[in-house]
């Protein structure tokens, strides 16, 4: 912020005068209602406030008192309306003021940031507030735009929705979460609300409200309900307005062991064996969403003892581990998943994990560590494994590297489960099975199950609950690296695993 102009600050008292505004020499000590400090106020009100010299000081009678030095700032004034819902009542103070009651604000914030969301047993269950509040309704004590915000945050983390959708069309404002990887409309408002809405969880994110034009990408750290949640928010400019998504992340939930993710006894016995050797790579691969990470997480726990160095590179970091050293890359400041992991390889590991391995620079010092001691886990996107090996070679890894360092890739998706409560029994007919692709000479049994036709409050009538991985583990052996050697395509690569016993993600899913 530049220095003020004397003339100007002494000006203050008459200009605001001529506007009908009350001048004040002296602010007294900020105090806002709980609702203006959601969000990240050093980032977003902090910088925004210092930039425009407005500050909200309180809310109190339907309306928020801001303080300014400049009152000619109509757009600044019609922004903290947008995003407070209520009326602002200003108060004309000089820059100096105005800067005091930022800092202290900013004070308040660090001495004690407790969520609006924490809720204790005894509130209200926000989950059925969206079909309580009134978004018009802006006379209530709490801004009704914040608690429909809330209210959507709470009710997405307590349905177990990983992601929040915020759509604008030509009429209207929808939202839908995703469960268990299938989308699902949830409320509709009033185009008239989607500025308000939009700029909202823009505030808690710390992005930038007044611009509209260019993607963001902002997180909020909140408890609901008790728990840490981590959202990570993303939004894009769009023919109506501003399309948000909301990822959640329950930083407070425990890390499946490696038993309870899914895998077959089969290929659990191969992983716990490969996961225990002193050097070389292990990939996962998949599609965004499969559940490579936990898969990572869940090895990373099994292994991890007292004798291990483990140093992770992650982004981001989805949960923290006893005893494991985690890093999160920052592009911003040009800290890569390639720079962390030459960074790591100084702190002495004996088990490197890479989030994932997006380029050849990566992917070359990731097999250089593993060809020089040191066990390297990491997630590679290809839609199976085999694909992974050809992968390799097309981002201009040399075949005898890959061969001699690559352990296994396992290859996983994450399917839906039915609901326990209201599925029924059945038995599979041998058509059934040819139309999964399946010899009914190969299963166990025939028996399964259909989603229901009952009224559940288990799974909302949505007829499935939660989700399981299905695995394909392709282990690198002789004969394998002898192909790897001579280039041999993905296809050439799955039918020789498949005569060796190779189980592909269709017959894990199977059993």
């Amino acid at each position: 912020m530049e220095t003020p102009d004397p003339k100007v600050v002494a000006g203050l008292p008459k200009l605001a005068s001529d506007l009908g505004l009350q001048y004040r020499e002296k602010l007294d000590d900020p105090n806002p209602p709980q609702g203006l400090l959601f969000g990240d106020f050093d980032r977003v009100v902090g910088s925004w406030a210092r930039q425009n010299q407005v500050i909200p000081i309180s809310g109190e009678n339907g309306h928020i008192t801001v303080a300014t030095s400049d009152p000619l700032n109509s757009e600044a004034f019609q922004q903290l309306t947008t995003i407070y819902g209520k009326p602002l009542e200003v108060i004309v103070t000089s820059p100096e003021e105005v800067t005091k009651a930022i800092n202290a604000m900013r004070t308040r914030l660090m001495s004690d940031r407790s969520s609006a969301l924490d809720q204790g047993d005894e509130e209200e269950d926000d989950s059925d507030l969206l079909l309580k509040i009134d978004v018009t309704d802006a006379e209530d004590d709490d801004a009704p735009i914040m608690r429909y915000v809330n209210a959507i945050v709470f009710k997405a983390s307590t349905e177990r929705a990983s992601d929040v959708h915020i759509e604008p069309f030509e009429t209207s404002l929808n939202v839908r979460f995703r469960i268990d990887g299938v989308l699902y409309d949830v409320d509709s408002q009033d185009k008239a609300h989607q500025a308000a809405i939009t700029s909202r969880i823009k505030v808690m994110a710390g992005l930038n409200i007044a611009e509209k034009r260019l993607p963001q990408d902002g997180r909020i750290g909140l408890k609901i309900a008790g728990k840490d949640v981590d959202i990570r928010v993303s939004t894009v400019p769009t023919q109506f307005g501003e399309r948000v998504v909301m990822r959640l992340l329950d930083k407070s939930g425990t890390v499946l062991d490696l038993s309870q993710v899914g895998i077959r006894k089969r290929n659990l016995d191969l992983i716990e064996r490969l996961i225990r050797k002193p050097n070389g790579i292990l990939l996962v691969t998949g599609p965004t969403g499969s559940g490579k990470t936990t898969t990572l997480y869940s090895c990373l726990t099994r292994i991890n003892t007292p004798e291990l160095n483990i140093l992770t590179v992650e982004d981001p970091i989805e949960y923290q581990l006893d005893g494991v050293g985690q890093m999160q890359v920052n592009p911003k400041i040009d800290f890569t998943f390639s720079s962390g992991l030459r960074a790591i390889l100084r702190q002495d590991p004996d088990v490197v994990m890479v989030g994932e391995i997006r380029d050849v620079e990566t992917a070359e010092i990731a097999i250089q560590a593993s060809l020089t001691g040191h066990l390297v886990l990491s997630t590679l996107h290809t839609n199976d494994a085999p694909g992974a090996v050809t992968r390799l070679i097309d981002m201009g890894i040399e075949p005898f590297l890959v061969s001699s360092s690559l352990l296994a890739v396992m290859g996983q998706r994450l399917v839906r489960q039915l609901c326990k409560t209201c599925r029924s029994p059945y038995e599979l007919t041998d058509e059934e099975i040819r139309e999964l692709g399946l010899s009914p000479s190969i299963l166990p049994h025939r028996n399964a199950y259909r989603p229901g036709d009952i009224n559940c409050d288990s799974c909302q009538n949505t007829r499935y609950m939660g989700r399981t991985g299905i695995h394909e583990l392709l282990v690198i052996d002789e004969h394998l690296k002898t192909l790897i050697l001579q280039r041999a395509d993905s296809s050439t690569i799955r039918n020789a695993a498949v005569a060796r016993g190779f189980e592909p993600l269709r017959i894990d899913g199977a059993w």
